[in-house]
């Protein structure tokens, strides 16, 4: 479902005209949409409906208390990997029994914060945090209910840098050494084992990969409860992607769905997942305003004020988002390069792009950025963070504001001999 449409001529987000917005709040800004939010979760929620769910929104993709807080209200709880995007699923009111702590590096610090709290469970990934953790859930007199994470060796058939369930990669423990880990965990005082978790990649568009690893997941399962552990719960991690070009679609949750209870429904395990993409990606958009249009030697540039510390996806990753100019136009398109003002060569939002003509002052949009868009932005070139927007329906709030130069120039301190 698609939230942000054309109405005659003019691009609306619900309906909420985006110029307007643009007018009042000033570009760049990400603009998100609540309807989006809502459609993305109930459709995870209903395909799931006949098995037992907990669905815990992966905070990482977007950590904005307005968006966190819209999927809780829905029902979700919350995938972390620190004790700040805990404190933030907290603040937006996620109860800490609907919260799950994954991450490679869980500190003293963030083990200590997360047991006080009453955390559902803590997702372990290696022998040295199993360790770890029994040793302050003994001290605070606290049993921590664990999965551990495994790592399948199951090619993702994604981007190298979303990539983790590979042997080579940092994530999880082997596969192989799930038995003998468990049966350590076992012995260990304050450790409860509740299951099994697993996350083999973002932006995954086919179900084989999920298939490969979950059919590995479940004859884990099957091997342990022969051991004698009491297995549970099945955390399935996240992963599934979104279309970013073109007409190539990634699986429904329908069909994510109708895959896990093929697999693993006769386990009468509690299913647990971790979309963070697939629930905010498209639900956002970053507004921005054509500063010039320059003629180059060999191509055209459209010079925008977004640029890459505010999405760095594109820059990062190669990534392509759809680029659009708010005012619809039956004129033919042509081929510009869109790039930002930052001084880096990398600052370009898409190469050779058909977009039908546009001018300085006129806006676009940058599509598909609602995850890991303004939640992995900087001050690069000490550029002030960029507004965040919520929409729903007709009304817009701003739910991030853009600080001041002081603000920024302010967090820093000169060192005592500077200020003599």
């Amino acid at each position: 479902m698609n939230y942000f449409e054309y109405r005659e001529g003019e691009m609306y987000a619900e309906d909420a005209k985006i110029s307007d917005i643009a007018e009042s709040v000033g570009t760049p800004f990400y603009l998100y949409s609540s309807a989006s939010l809502a459609y993305q979760y109930n459709q995870f929620k209903d395909a799931f409906g006949d098995l037992d769910l907990l669905l815990c929104y992966a905070v990482k993709a977007n950590t904005n208390q307005a968006v966190i807080k819209t999927l809780a209200d829905l029902g979700a709880g919350a995938d972390v990997v620190s004790e700040g995007e805990m404190r933030r699923a907290l603040t937006a009111g996620v109860p800490p029994t609907k919260i799950v702590y994954s991450g490679v590096a869980k500190t003293v610090r963030e083990m200590t914060f997360a047991l006080k709290q009453g955390i559902y469970q803590f997702n372990v990934e290696s022998e040295p945090e199993l360790y770890q953790l029994s040793e302050v859930a003994e001290n605070l007199g606290k049993t921590a209910d664990i999965t551990f994470r495994v790592n399948p060796d199951v090619d993702a058939k994604t981007h190298a840098k979303i990539s983790t369930g590979k042997s080579e990669n940092k994530f999880g423990v082997p596969w192989k050494a799930t038995r003998e880990l468990c049966a350590l965990a076992a012995k260990l005082p304050g450790i409860n084992l509740v299951g099994l978790d697993l996350h083999i990649g973002s932006q995954i568009t086919e179900l084989e990969p999920f298939e490969a690893a979950f059919t590995r997941i479940t004859s884990l399962v099957e091997t342990l409860r022969e051991d004698g552990n009491d297995i549970s719960r099945v955390d399935l991690g996240g992963g599934l992607g979104i279309p970013y070009e073109g007409d190539d679609f990634p699986p429904l949750p329908k069909e994510y769905a109708e895959m896990v209870r093929r697999v693993m429904s006769h386990l009468n395990c509690q299913i647990i997942i971790e979309p963070g993409r697939f629930l905010v990606g498209n639900a956002g958009i970053l507004v921005s305003q054509v500063v010039y249009v320059k003629k180059g030697e060999e191509r055209e540039f459209l010079i925008i004020d977004a640029a890459m510390n505010d999405l760095v996806r594109p820059s990062m990753y190669d990534a392509y988002h759809g680029i659009v100019p708010l005012k619809e136009s039956d004129a033919d398109s042509v081929l510009y390069d869109v790039v930002g003002p930052v001084c880096e060569t990398g600052d370009t939002f898409a190469t050779n792009r058909l977009i039908t003509p546009m001018k300085s002052g006129e806006y676009l949009a940058i599509r598909s950025v609602g995850a890991y868009g303004a939640v992995m932005s900087s001050t690069y070139n000490t550029r002030p963070l960029i507004p965040e927007v919520l929409v729903k329906n007709d009304e817009f709030a701003v739910v991030r504001p853009r600080p001041s130069y002081d603000d920024i120039i302010g967090l820093d301190q000169l060192a005592p001999w500077l200020s003599e």
